[in-house]
């Protein structure tokens, strides 16, 4: 191999890794939904002002 294709070999290598970096930082700041868990959904009120009974979770534990 020459020269040439070495130095562009490791600019190609530098990039990737540098795009990466730069991929990991940019979405570092973002939070991912959890899998296989249940979102909570806020309280809402009913037209009477009352709030809805709670739902028991997978667990069949009572609500607190």
């Amino acid at each position: 191999m020459s020269d040439l294709e070495v130095g562009l070999l490791i600019l190609l290598v530098i990039g990737v890794i540098a795009s990466n970096l730069a991929v990991l930082k940019y979405s570092a700041k973002y939070k991912m939904p959890q899998f296989g868990k249940d979102h909570k959904k806020p309280k809402s009120t009913d037209s009477t002002g009352q709030n809805e009974p709670k739902e028991q979770d997978d667990k069949g534990d009572k609500p607190q």
